[in-house]
């Protein structure tokens, strides 16, 4: 059994997320990006955290716009650990003409651009999937059975939800996926070890739990849960105005989805522990155990991010 052997000694806002082959750390100042090369090496890069704008500071605001960031940064690591972890192999994949003439025309943004772009349209998809379809499958169904505002509320919330877990529980059983998922739990296990004080061994983290209440998985199901409530409001006399009105308000679903996970990250009440219970469900889709190997990568991320003075990465 795997389960937290000594008492959490503090709070940290150190996060990461699994990579193919690796892990990126995210500490206050440092992002570390740890990969375990063809030949079993472990590469490791260091970038700064990029700076923070004022109004990142803004409640609500600051989850939407964290959303978005998330999603560019996590890719390009993303790909960064696809051409360390096949090495030669990912050397020798042909560019398309596209990759060429964007690499012609416009020199060092065409990585940026094509990064920042591949991630606004997996972002785009993730949002048809989750927040249309169940939208347009609910509409359709009006048409041959007549259905109240409740009736139609609790359909699209149950599809939601139903939609969310199919795609995860899928996605898991791809051989890839499903080591990205074993690097999740590294992941999860080393910050919790860094938590409860102990020291970063492999045999330290092994004993620790795999799930973590600011994990993006719980961040996810938060953003299903508040969405079928805030979305239960809108009007149903159109199903292209509603779809449209629900695109309006993603970021408010983001911004309060953040908000409730920065809570329920720094919080012990019985509240908190309800409101991140289905996170932690769900993170057995997303979180499996890992091996050993797993968890040198996931110390070898962390160790250069933590915070010199302890207090300036905690809650």
């Amino acid at each position: 059994m795997n389960h937290q052997t000594k008492k959490e000694c503090f709070k940290t806002s150190v996060g990461g997320q699994a990579l193919m082959e690796g892990i990126m750390m995210r500490g206050p100042k440092l992002i570390c990006c740890a990969v375990r090369k063809p030949d079993g090496e472990i590469d490791t890069k260091i970038d700064p955290v990029p700076a923070r704008k004022t109004w990142m500071k803004i409640p609500i605001l600051r989850g939407a716009v964290s959303m978005i960031e998330s999603l560019v940064v996590g890719y390009r690591y993303m790909m960064y650990s696809a051409q360390v972890s096949m090495g030669d192999d990912y050397e020798e994949e042909e560019e398309t003409a596209f990759e060429k003439w964007v690499g012609e025309h416009l020199g060092e943004k065409a990585e940026k651009i094509l990064l920042t772009g591949a991630a606004v349209v997996g972002g785009l998809g993730a949002i048809l999937l989750f927040t249309v379809l169940p939208t347009l499958v609910v509409a359709g169904i009006g048409h041959f059975v007549e259905l109240g505002r409740w009736p139609r509320v609790i359909i699209e919330g149950v599809l939601k939800v139903a939609i969310f877990l199919s795609y995860m529980a899928l996605i898991s059983r791809m051989k890839e996926i499903e080591r990205v998922f074993r690097y999740h739990g590294a992941e999860h296990k080393t910050i919790a070890c860094y938590e409860a004080g102990d020291e970063l061994t492999v045999e330290n983290v092994r004993k620790y739990t795999r799930f973590h209440p600011r994990c993006g998985t719980s961040f996810l199901i938060l953003v299903v849960i508040v969405s079928v409530f805030l979305y239960s409001v809108l009007p149903w006399s159109n199903a292209g105005l509603r779809v449209v009105l629900k695109l309006l308000l993603l970021p408010l679903v983001m911004g309060i989805s953040y908000e409730l996970l920065k809570w329920c990250g720094r919080s012990d009440s019985l509240l908190s522990h309800l409101v991140r219970q289905p996170g932690l469900w769900v993170q057995r889709l997303t979180v499996f155990e890992p091996d050993d190997s797993m968890i040198e990568v996931a110390i070898e991320a962390v160790k250069p991010v933590l915070p010199e003075k302890p207090e300036e990465g905690r809650w």
